[in-house]
């Protein structure tokens, strides 16, 4: 605590004063946490001051309050492109970086707990003139103070994801991804890491954690075959909160031919149980495609979770008590080609009939991103299911397309989408509209400028190698491992 205090003067954060007639300041409290290195070891012991920003008033002591955070599909790219063009990853944290941010508005905070401050002022409050953790606009003010470093610097800022900036000087290129205070740097000359995170001391205290090997909760390890990236700690403390560490596994996460439905069942007596655990099964879907079915299966029924939708998520425990370090791993001999699947489960929700989208893109031989959802409207055929699962996967491949060029990627073969459905191909190929397309009309337009464009190629692939049917619906163990393998999962703490 004495040594917050002492950084938070240092830094200018408040200055002393009397609390000015109709002013109303906000209270604020000391937050404690244990800070653990990947291996659960205790790195620090950590004290935070914390404003009570829910006392704020919007329009008088704060107004925009958006920061953006790097997409996860950023990072798993970013990784997958420095494994492949053999860049190295370093890894910044910023010491409080919240408090770098500098206060457009007044804001008037009460005294912490411990502060004495001067004795001589009536009614003495800390008026604050940079940004405190808890204050609401504190993440917007810190991203626009550390972006705008940047850019002065020579960085240039991503137009597909703002949390990412690189620069390139002759030969050199680096990388620099952002996600709050902490920072991933990949670069094919160290030497431009090393001044790059001098400059960025100076500017901001930081610590300099060195090669990137545990980043937001994703563990990186690195061979001369590749990179690895799994959750395998977050996996064990799920397991073990949940008292399934020494539960049997299972070999498959969810049963194939299992109908949950909303209504089946008894409700669960207390409903936060289920939904504690099916969020921290959502965060890791990061790294793990194969239970990304079976959790968004299991989070549509967050509001109302009963017996079977328990026990479906007991199973997924299960599948994960198997294999708790399984993940992706990025080859260094790569094509990065951007290749695509998508299939579709007409009418898979017994619930409202609507069908469930899957895809997984790779670029090379490395899974980059992937998605399992249910359609937001009831398509009336196959076909139209499947258009719709291509049109969402078009604009993915778009995206990741326009991300690829801040890398200095340049695409000139077109990026291959691979679909089981000969129908939703023959829409894409030819310009006829005819009653059962009307409806997908505006994909229809979408995906064939895509296609004419030469942007996107589209191929036809039997359903038994589709990958992207491990998305859709439940699998048994013979398809569903068969799938898996071709995904690119490994799992590096297994002996075989």
């Amino acid at each position: 605590m004495s040594k917050e205090l002492t950084a938070l003067e240092a830094n200018h954060t408040w200055v002393l004063t009397s609390l000015p007639p109709g002013k109303h300041p906000i209270g604020c409290k000391w937050v404690y946490k244990l800070k653990f290195k990947s291996d659960d070891s205790i790195e620090r012991y950590k004290a935070r001051l914390v404003a009570k920003g829910y006392n704020q008033q919007e329009g008088l002591d704060y107004f925009e309050t958006f920061s953006p955070v790097a997409k996860l599909v950023i990072v798993r790219s970013f990784v997958a492109i420095a494994a492949a063009k053999g860049w190295s990853l370093t890894q910044l944290d910023v010491n409080d970086a919240f408090l770098h941010g500098e206060l457009d508005e007044e804001v008037y905070m009460s005294l912490p707990l411990g502060y004495k401050g001067d004795s001589k002022l009536p009614h003495q409050v800390c008026k604050l003139t940079k940004s405190l953790y808890g204050l609401k606009q504190a993440s917007r003010q810190w991203f626009s103070k550390f972006s705008s470093t940047l850019l002065h610097h020579g960085f240039t800022q991503s137009k597909c994801d703002y949390s990412l900036f690189t620069k390139t000087a002759g030969s050199t290129f680096i990388a620099l991804l952002v996600y709050v205070d902490d920072i991933l740097i990949a670069s094919n000359a160290p030497a431009a890491v090393t001044k790059l995170t001098a400059f960025l001391d100076a500017k901001f205290k930081l610590k300099d954690l060195g090669n990137a090997k545990y980043f937001l909760g994703l563990e990186l390890a690195r061979s001369h075959q590749g990179i690895s990236l799994c959750q395998r700690k977050y996996t064990l403390d799920i397991l073990e909160d949940a008292g399934f560490l020494a539960s049997k596994p299972v070999k498959f996460p969810m049963e194939q031919h299992i109908k949950l439905s909303r209504d089946d069942g008894s409700l669960l007596s207390d409903p936060t149980v289920y939904r504690r655990l099916v969020g921290k099964l959502l965060y890791l879907t990061l790294t793990r495609p194969d239970i990304s079915y079976s959790v968004s299966r299991l989070s549509q029924f967050m509001d109302q979770p009963r017996v079977p939708h328990f026990h479906a998520a007991h199973r997924v425990l299960q599948y994960l008590k198997g294999s708790p370090g399984q993940g992706l791993f990025f080859l260094t001999t790569n094509s990065l080609q951007l290749k695509a699947f998508c299939d579709s489960d007409w009418a898979g929700c017994s619930d409202t009939r609507r069908s469930v989208t899957g895809f997984c893109i790779f670029l090379g031989d490395s899974l980059i991103s992937w998605r399992s959802k249910k359609q937001s409207i009831v398509s009336r055929s196959s076909a139209e299911a499947e258009y719709r699962a291509m049109a969402i996967t078009t604009c993915e491949v778009t995206w990741l397309l326009s991300l690829l060029r801040d890398f200095q990627i340049d695409h000139s073969m077109a990026a291959l989408l691979f679909c089981d459905n000969q129908a939703a191909l023959h829409i894409a190929a030819n310009p006829v509209f005819h009653e059962r397309t009307k409806h997908i009309e505006v994909d229809c337009h979408f995906i064939r400028d895509k296609i004419q464009a030469g942007i996107l190629k589209t191929l036809h692939i039997c359903s038994t190698h589709q990958l992207a049917d491990i998305f859709t619906k439940p699998l048994g163990f013979v398809p569903f491992s068969h799938l898996l393998s071709k995904l690119g999962v490994l799992n590096i703490h297994s002996p075989t």
